[in-house]
C-alpha cells in the first residue's frame, strides 16, 4: 500500500468535533498525527453516555489514527515543548478561539518564522477576521441551513453535526491544496476555515435563487423545490422516497400504474408538476400505500426511478462498511466509520485505534525531537 500522506507530521491542537474529524481523514491518509491534549483530555473523553467499556463512544469515532500526548499550553515547559513540535511538523492544525493561538506563540506568523514550509490551519466560527465562539447549533441557525429544514413550523438543525463536520472536511481540503502547492513553491500556507463560510456554502442553488432570482427559499419538510414527485410516501408498511429527476422517470411510474398521468397537461412536465403537486400527490399517496417498502424498492429499480426507504440508523449501518481496530479499553474490538472517499492502492483507513490519553508521549517525543 502506498498511502499518499505517508511520512508527513502533523501537530494537532485541536479538540471536540471539527479539527478532530478533519485529523483523522490525514490520519486514514497515512499522517503521522500527534493530539496535544490537557491533562483532563480532549472534552470529548468525557462526552456520553453512551460509553464503551469507559470510553466515549463520541470520542472513539473522530480520533482513530491518532497518538496522544499531553501539554498545559499555560505552563512555560510544555508550551515551549510544543512549539519545538511545531518546528517539525509539516502541518499544524488548531481550532481555538480567533486570537488565542497567536496569544500563546502558537499562531501561523510566530511558528512559521521557525518554520518557513509549514501549512497551518485554523478552523474557527466566522474566520480569522470575525470574533465569536464556532458552536455547531449556532452556526446552522446563522447560516439559514436550519430555515429550510423541517415542515416551515419551526426551523430545525439538522440530526448530525454539520457544520462541525463540514468545517472538518473543507479543513482536509485546504490542507490538501496548500501542500500540493507547497510541493511546487516550497512555501508554506495559511489556511483559514470558516464554519459559517462552510454552510452558508451548502446552500448552493437556494442561495442562487434569491441572489439571482429573488425567491426566498422555503422550508418544505421532505419535497424538492424544483424537482417533483421528489420525496418520501408511506406505504402500507414505511416510508419510502420516490425521486422522478426527469418526465420521461414520471411517465414510467405512470404507465406502471396503469394511468395516464404523464399525458395531463397538469402534470406533463416538471414545472407544471412543481405548479400542481398538491393534486398530484393526491393521487400517487393512496398507490404508494398499497404495497410495502421492499416491494416499492424493488419496483422502482426495475422501472430505473431511484428510491428506497427512509431508514433508521440501524437500518442504514446495514449498508455501511466499518473499520474495526483493537478496542483501547482493553479488550474486543472498536468500530468507526471510514472516509466517504477511497484510493487504490492505499489503505482505506488508518490501522491505529484511538489513542489512550497521553499514551505516546515518549514515542513521539524520541520520533519527532530525538
Amino acid at each position: 500500500m502506498s498511502n499518499p500522506l505517508a511520512g508527513l507530521k502533523v501537530l494537532d491542537l485541536t479538540r471536540v468535533l471539527s479539527g478532530p474529524f478533519a485529523t483523522m481523514t490525514l490520519a486514514d491518509l497515512g499522517a503521522d498525527v500527534v493530539k496535544v491534549e490537557r491533562a483532563r483530555g480532549d472534552d470529548t473523553r468525557g462526552f456520553g453516555p453512551p460509553f464503551s467499556q469507559g470510553i466515549s463512544t463520541y470520542f472513539l469515532s473522530i480520533n482513530r489514527g491518532k497518538r496522544s500526548l499531553v501539554a498545559n499550553l499555560k505552563d512555560g515547559q510544555d508550551l515551549a515543548l510544543v512549539k519545538r513540535l511545531a518546528a517539525r511538523a509539516d502541518v499544524v492544525i488548531e481550532n481555538f478561539r480567533p486570537g488565542v493561538a497567536a496569544r500563546l506563540g502558537l499562531g501561523f506568523d510566530a511558528l512559521s518564522q521557525a518554520n518557513p514550509a509549514l501549512v497551518y490551519c485554523s478552523i474557527s466560527g466566522f474566520g480569522q477576521d470575525r470574533p465569536g465562539a464556532g458552536y455547531d447549533l449556532v452556526i446552522q441557525g446563522l447560516s439559514g441551513v436550519a430555515a429550510i429544514t423541517g415542515d416551515g413550523s419551526t426551523p430545525y438543525k439538522t440530526g448530525t453535526s454539520i457544520a462541525d463536520l463540514v468545517a472538518g472536511m473543507n479543513a482536509v481540503q485546504g490542507i490538501l491544496a496548500a501542500l500540493v502547492r507547497r510541493e511546487r513553491t516550497g512555501e508554506g500556507a495559511f489556511v483559514d476555515i470558516s464554519m459559517l463560510d462552510g454552510q452558508l456554502a451548502l446552500l448552493s442553488y437556494h442561495a442562487s435563487a434569491w441572489l439571482n432570482a429573488g425567491t426566498e427559499p422555503k422550508a418544505r419538510g421532505n419535497t424538492h423545490p424544483s424537482i417533483h414527485p421528489y420525496q418520501p410516501y408511506q406505504a402500507s408498511d414505511g416510508w419510502v422516497n420516490v425521486a422522478c429527476g426527469n418526465d420521461s422517470m414520471f411517465a414510467a411510474l405512470s404507465e406502471h400504474l396503469g394511468e395516464a398521468w404523464h399525458l395531463d397537461e397538469r402534470f406533463a412536465r416538471n414545472a407544471s408538476r412543481i405548479a400542481n403537486r398538491e393534486a398530484l400527490d393526491a393521487l400517487i399517496a393512496p398507490r404508494v400505500a398499497e404495497r410495502s417498502v421492499e416491494v416499492w424498492t424493488e419496483t422502482l429499480a426495475t422501472l430505473g426511478i431511484p428510491g428506497g426507504p427512509m431508514a433508521s440508523v440501524p437500518q442504514a449501518l446495514e449498508r455501511a462498511r466499518p473499520c474495526a481496530h483493537a478496542h483501547p479499553g482493553g479488550s474486543g474490538e472498536v468500530f468507526s466509520l471510514p472516509p466517504g472517499f477511497r484510493l487504490s492502492q492505499a489503505d482505506w483507513t488508518s490501522n491505529k485505534p484511538p489513542p489512550g490519553l497521553g499514551e505516546h508521549r515518549d514515542e513521539v517525543l524520541k520520533e519527532w525531537l530525538d
